[in-house]
């Protein structure tokens, strides 16, 4: 496997994200969304932020209040009635009740796809009750002159998916929940197919089943329908405890290629991919034996969550797949893998 990891990684980092407000500080800027706009490579970043405690035996706690604005909860770590021995929530007898940090969405922009400029400024920015916990993980597709924006939306009523858009990525307009909680790793097919929009999508049942790999149809974008299941978990291995869509599909001669993160039972978290039929994507014609990207550089093992390449976007340079990937859930690297070295993971 040829992977060429840029020399700059992580090309960007925490130091380099001003946070949105002066008592907040930035935990992570990760996971992005990727596009081409112009001569522009676009990421739409996760910024995930904290308060900043003056006080090391108390816990803050952000939250979206109804008037839209952050309020800061405070707890006292001696509490015994809640659990804090997790740093990024706060449970009660095992049941996560609330984060300890809130995400928005962040453009950085880049004329060479390494050196990027990031906005001081939020793009989205949590709005509403259902994305009073934050938005996350976003994923960018390009249908005409329209990027639509397919996000995780946070809160104590679950996680779901929602959807945006832009022409500019100056200005952009939500259009609420696409997919009620629990959903996400929701990603758009780049055109229609057979005269319907696709979305691959992976919800998390909570009685029976798995966190595994849907598909779905829409005739506008918002209303979505023939749900179907494409693929799940394997039996042991890199992908056999989570799975769920990363970049959007590349349209080759052989067929839908989709990347997508697998984890196994140490939540090791790895980058892999499956072949879908052009006409048919519900179809799996192929998927990978092997992932093609594995964390090993350090800051892919060591950070906020280590162990983890994860990604929300890729482009398709020549033969060439750029992806851009978040590292330990804390930074942002990105590696070129020739297209066919992918091609030979599947079986």
């Amino acid at each position: 496997m040829h992977v060429i990891r840029c020399e700059k990684n992580p090309i960007i980092q925490v130091a380099d994200v001003t946070p949105s407000r002066p008592d907040f500080k930035v935990l992570g800027a990760f996971n992005a969304g990727v596009a081409k706009y112009g001569d522009e490579t676009i990421l739409l970043l996760r910024v995930a932020e904290a308060p900043i405690a003056e006080q090391e035996n108390e816990v803050l706690v952000p939250l979206l209040g109804q008037d839209g604005h952050i309020k800061i909860q405070r707890y006292h770590k001696s509490d015994s009635r809640y659990d804090f021995s997790d740093s990024r929530y706060v449970s009660i007898e095992g049941r996560m009740i609330m984060l300890t940090s809130i995400s928005h969405l962040r453009v950085a922009r880049s004329k060479d796809g390494v050196n990027f400029e990031i906005e001081r400024q939020p793009a989205l920015f949590p709005e509403h009750e259902l994305e009073a916990w934050g938005i996350e993980d976003p994923r960018v597709t390009q249908i005409g002159d329209t990027y639509y924006i397919t996000y995780s939306s946070a809160s104590s009523r679950g996680v779901g998916a929602a959807l945006a858009e832009t022409k500019d990525f100056r200005s952009f307009k939500k259009h609420g929940m696409m997919l009620a909680p629990e959903n996400k790793d929701v990603i758009l097919f780049p055109e229609p197919i057979r005269g319907k929009y696709v979305a691959m999508h992976r919800p998390v049942p909570k009685s029976f089943g798995e966190p595994e790999m849907w598909i779905a149809e829409s005739p506008d974008l918002l209303y979505w329908g023939n749900h179907r299941f494409l693929m799940g978990l394997s039996e042991r291995g890199w992908d056999s405890a989570r799975m769920g869509g990363g970049a959007v599909p590349i349209k080759t001669a052989h067929g839908w290629l989709a990347l997508y993160h697998g984890a196994d039972s140490k939540h090791r978290y790895c980058m892999g991919a499956v072949l879908l039929d052009l006409h048919d994507p519900g179809r799996v014609l192929s998927r990978s034996s092997r992932p093609f990207l594995e964390p090993e550089a350090d800051y892919e093992v060591n950070g906020f969550f280590g162990k983890v390449v994860f990604s929300c976007g890729a482009l398709l340079e020549g033969d060439t797949v750029r992806m851009y990937y978040g590292a330990a859930d804390e930074v942002m690297a990105m590696a070129d893998i020739p297209l066919q070295d992918i091609l030979d993971t599947l079986e």
